[in-house]
């Protein structure tokens, strides 16, 4: 299994063509459990799913006016 770490310095060190850096850091934090998002706000997100995976990997892009 991998780490934590390990995947947080993955990321971290991950860089795009024009030179953009990933800052990562790991928190330890809990977040609350059992907090439901209600449809009618998630329909407001503008999700578009990548070609790959796209029920776990998308972009959330800016709304349109």
């Amino acid at each position: 299994m991998v780490s934590s770490e390990t995947i947080v310095h993955l990321i971290g060190n991950t860089q795009t063509r024009t030179g953009l850096k990933i800052k990562a850091q790991l928190t330890r934090r809990k977040d609350p459990k059992g907090i439901k998002i209600p449809h009618s706000e998630m329909a407001k997100l503008n999700l578009v799913p990548a070609d790959f995976h796209g029920d776990w990997n998308y972009s959330l892009l800016p709304r349109g006016n």
